[in-house]
Parts: structure tokens; C-alpha cells; sequence
């Protein structure tokens, strides 16, 4: 038996990247999942957001692990589509045990000169989608009288400052502020909550030329070889950034039994990146 077995999951973010990573690994410890994106570009982001089909991939590699998936397009920012998912989900599944508000977005602009659309949207999907994720599936997790575990996906950038990104930076500070005051809130139901603070992760996120202009502003063209060659400088150990299923193995640990025992804490994946 894995060591999420007969447990489902709520996960944002889940057409690609770091969420469907997290889907599958769960999956692979024998969780169920209720899945959630949206495949609509977000307006202010200079790379391409989820795309129709990338949620099917999701649904289809977590089937392979023969576990069920009950997948929705509803944006975050949409508290009554994330409510229903979570209902929808339950009448499926018959239980939310684990709550996973990875979904975000990055844009990058001087803080002097980064426009108030600019400001907001980052700040919606990336902070209050979190709270409406939680608000939405988290008191499904409190009726079920379980308990259970809730992680939040923030960021090095609340360890670390760097230019550019005040936005998301006071967006991922934010989360660890709502983390702490969950986990209080939520311990005498024994609902553990906690936040994840990965350096740079290979998705599409990171990967596309927007960043890579941004790491590497001395050429006209960076490629991703280029940004590598900055990126390593970010972090003590010898990589440019992590592998999306990295982070996953951590969130494993945190809503399992191994984390039984772990709230209110900020784990940091950051190949030394914080030092």
C-alpha cells in the first residue's frame, strides 16, 4: 500500500507543471484527486498559461496509476467554480483529505514602473486564490473529522529578495502569514498546514523567454543554456533548477504520515539557494 492510499487530494495548478507533478506522485502513493486549472491565457503573463489539453494529459497519466481523477476548468480566482469542484469532487469520491493551493502565475516588472493590472492579477491568483482554494475544500476536509493536511505553494522569494518581482514576492510572503494562522486555527481538528518554498523548477513557468531575458539581460537573445549559466549562481548546489516531481516528494512527505507531526512550517527546496 502506498502511503496515501484510500486519501484524495484537491490540487490547483493541475494541468501541468508542478501540479501535475503533485497529482501523479500522489496518485502514485494511492491518493485520488480532484484536479483544477483553468486553460484560458492570463492576460498579463508573458508565457503561455495552461493550454486545452494539458488537463487531459493530467487525467490521463494519473488514470495509468489506476486511481481516479475528477478533473475542472474553474480559475481560482473563482471561489463559487472552486466550491463547486470541491462538491462536485466529494459526490464523486466521498472525501477530501488533503488540499494542495499550488496554482500561481509570475510576471516581472520594476516595482515603479509595473501597472496596476499587472499588481492585481498577481496578487489575486497568487495570494486570495490560495485563500479561496483553502476556503472552498478545507471545510470539507473539517466535516470528514479525520483530520488532515493543507500545503500552500510559496516560493524562495519569500526567503530571498530579489528585483523585479515585488508582486509575487509580497504575494508568497502572504502565504506563509495565511499558513500560520491556518495552522493554528486548524490544529484541534488535527488539519496540518504548511507551505513549500522551492527555488527555480523546470516547468513552463520558468522556462520560456521572458524569464530568460530577464536573468540574462547582457544578451539580445538568451536562450535557456544562457539562463542556466545564471540560474546555477541562484543556488549553492551545482543545478540551474529543480525538477517539478522534487517538490512533489516533499508535499508527499508533508501530507503523509511521515510529516504526521509537521505544521506551521516553511519547507525550503531551495538546493541552498537561501544560504
Amino acid at each position: 500500500m502506498g502511503k496515501l492510499e484510500g486519501k484524495v487530494a484537491f490540487i490547483t495548478g493541475a494541468a501541468r507543471g508542478q501540479g501535475r507533478s503533485h497529482a501523479i506522485r500522489l496518485a502514485e502513493e494511492g491518493a485520488d484527486v480532484i484536479a483544477v486549472d483553468v486553460t484560458e491565457q492570463v492576460s498579463t503573463v508573458p508565457y503561455d498559461t495552461a493550454r486545452p489539453g494539458d488537463m487531459e494529459q493530467t487525467v490521463k497519466e494519473v488514470e495509468a496509476l489506476d486511481r481516479r481523477i475528477i478533473a475542472s476548468e474553474v480559475d481560482v480566482r473563482d471561489l463559487a467554480g472552486l466550491q463547486k469542484a470541491a462538491a462536485d469532487g466529494m459526490a464523486a469520491l466521498g472525501r477530501i483529505d488533503i488540499v494542495l493551493a499550488n496554482a500561481g502565475i509570475n510576471t516581472m516588472a520594476p516595482t515603479l514602473e509595473m501597472d496596476e493590472e499587472m499588481w492585481d492579477t498577481m496578487i489575486d491568483i497568487n495570494l486570495t486564490g490560495a485563500w479561496k482554494t483553502v476556503r472552498a475544500a478545507v471545510p470539507h476536509i473539517v466535516e470528514g473529522g479525520r483530520g488532515g493536511s493543507v500545503v500552500l505553494t510559496s516560493s524562495l522569494a519569500a526567503l530571498v529578495a530579489n528585483e523585479n518581482i515585488a508582486h509575487y514576492t509580497a504575494a508568497k510572503h502572504g502565504l506563509v502569514g495565511l499558513m500560520r494562522v491556518l495552522a493554528k486555527e486548524l490544529g484541534p481538528q488535527s488539519i496540518r498546514v504548511n507551505t513549500v518554498h522551492p527555488t527555480t523548477v523546470a516547468t513552463e513557468m520558468v522556462l520560456n523567454d521572458a524569464t530568460y531575458r530577464l536573468f540574462r539581460p547582457d544578451l539580445p537573445a538568451p536562450t535557456r543554456e544562457d539562463y542556466e549559466v545564471a540560474a546555477r549562481e541562484m543556488n549553492r548546489l551545482p543545478v540551474p533548477a529543480l525538477d517539478p516531481v522534487d517538490i512533489s516528494n516533499a508535499i508527499v512527505y508533508l501530507v503523509s504520515d511521515d510529516g504526521r507531526y509537521v505544521t506551521g512550517t516553511t519547507q525550503v527546496i531551495d538546493a541552498g539557494g537561501s544560504l
